[in-house]
C-alpha cells in the first residue's frame, strides 16, 4: 500500500491550515486519503485511500475499513499493511453475484459481522478462516446492491439495527431473520426531490443508534436530519436542516453520542462553507464545535471517528 509523502500531506492541508484548530482527534476519509487530524489541526498520519461508508477503530489501535465496493480489511496504523481481508466477492457463495458491503462491525469471539447488500444478508464470520457462523436474512422492499444497506449494528441483546437506504426504513432484527421492529423515516408532508446536496430531499436514513433508555436515534441521510423515536415511532426530539445558526445540514451520516450526552453529526455533500462534522449539545441544541476541512476532504466525508473520546455511542 502506498502511503503518502510528507509533501503531499503537507500540500493537502494547506488551505485549511489557517482555520480554528480542532477541538478532537478526527479519523478521516475524503479526497483519496484516510487521515488523523490532531486537535491542532495538524495530521499525525495518513494513507492513500478510497471513500467509505463504514470504519472502526480496533482496541490495537489498527483501522477496520472498507475497501472498494465489497472487501473489509484491517490496516496496521503504524506501517500501512493491510493484516486481515474479507472479500464479499469471493466468499460464501457470492461468487458470480452483485454484491456490496457498506456496513460491518468487530465483534467478540474474534468474529466480524458483514453486511452484504444484493445477498441480503447479515453474515458473522470467523476472522481466522472466513467461515459463516450465523447467517440472518434481510427483508428489502426496493433490492438494489447500492442501496440495500447502510451502516447496521449488532445491540447489546443480539439482535442488529440495520439502515435500509432504498426503502427509507430502519429495521431491527432477530437473529433468525425476524423483524422485530421497524421504523420508517417520514418525509414531512415534502414531496423527495433528486440530487445530494441541500436541495436534495428524501428519506435515504444512513445511520441509527439504539440508546440505553429504548429509543432510537436516526440518520435521515437525504431528509437532513436527525431524530429521537421512542420504541412506539413517536419522534420526541429531532434536529432539522436549516435549525442550528449558520449551518445547514445536507446527507446526515454518522452519529456519534459522547459520553457527556453530546451527539456528533456527519453533514455529508454539504458544500463549501459548511461543516462536515458538527457538535451538539442535545440539552440545548448549542453547537460546541465544528469540523470544516471541504478543501482538505472534499465534498463527501460520509464517516469518520473521534480519537480523543472513549465509550462513545457510534
Amino acid at each position: 500500500m502506498k502511503m503518502l509523502g510528507p509533501s503531499l500531506v503537507l500540500a493537502l492541508l494547506a488551505a485549511s491550515c489557517s482555520t480554528t484548530p480542532v477541538a478532537h482527534r478526527v479519523l478521516v476519509q475524503g479526497n483519496g486519503v484516510l487521515a488523523v487530524v490532531e486537535p491542532d489541526g495538524s495530521t499525525s498520519w495518513s494513507t492513500a485511500w478510497g471513500g467509505i461508508h463504514d470504519l472502526h477503530v480496533l482496541e490495537s489501535g489498527n483501522i477496520m475499513v472498507q475497501r472498494g465496493a465489497h472487501e473489509v480489511v484491517e490496516l496496521d496504523r503504524t506501517t500501512g499493511e493491510v493484516v486481515w481481508s474479507y472479500d464479499s466477492a469471493t466468499s460464501n457463495g457470492n461468487e458470480g453475484r452483485p454484491v456490496e458491503v457498506h456496513a460491518f462491525q468487530p465483534l467478540e469471539n474474534e468474529r466480524v459481522m458483514i453486511v452484504e447488500s444484493g445477498p441480503a444478508r447479515i453474515l458473522e464470520v470467523e476472522r481466522a478462516t472466513g467461515a459463516v457462523v450465523r447467517e440472518v436474512p434481510l427483508v428489502v422492499d426496493r433490492p438494489h446492491p447500492h442501496t440495500d444497506t447502510r451502516l447496521a449494528r449488532k445491540l447489546p441483546g443480539g439482535t442488529y439495527l440495520v439502515c435500509h437506504e432504498a426503502d427509507g426504513k430502519v429495521r431491527e432484527y432477530a437473529g433468525d431473520g425476524a423483524v422485530v421492529w421497524e421504523y420508517e423515516v417520514p418525509l414531512f408532508g415534502r414531496d423527495p426531490s433528486g440530487g445530494h446536496g441541500p436541495e436534495a430531499f428524501g428519506n435515504k436514513v444512513f445511520s441509527a443508534l439504539r440508546l440505553p433508555g429504548g429509543n432510537t436515534l436516526i440518520g435521515t441521510g437525504n431528509g437532513h436530519s436527525v431524530l429521537e423515536v421512542t420504541p412506539k415511532g413517536e419522534v420526541v426530539w429531532s434536529v432539522h436542516q436549516d435549525e442550528l445558526p449558520g449551518i445547514r445540514l445536507a446527507w446526515v451520516t454518522t452519529l456519534e453520542l459522547l459520553p457527556n450526552g453530546n451527539l456528533v453529526i456527519g453533514n455529508c455533500h454539504a458544500g463549501p462553507g459548511q461543516p462536515l462534522l458538527v457538535e451538539l449539545d442535545r440539552t440545548t441544541k448549542d453547537v460546541v464545535w465544528t469540523f470544516d476541512r471541504y478543501d482538505t476532504f472534499g465534498n463527501s466525508v460520509p464517516n469518520t471517528q473521534l480519537l480523543d473520546v472513549t465509550g462513545a455511542l457510534r
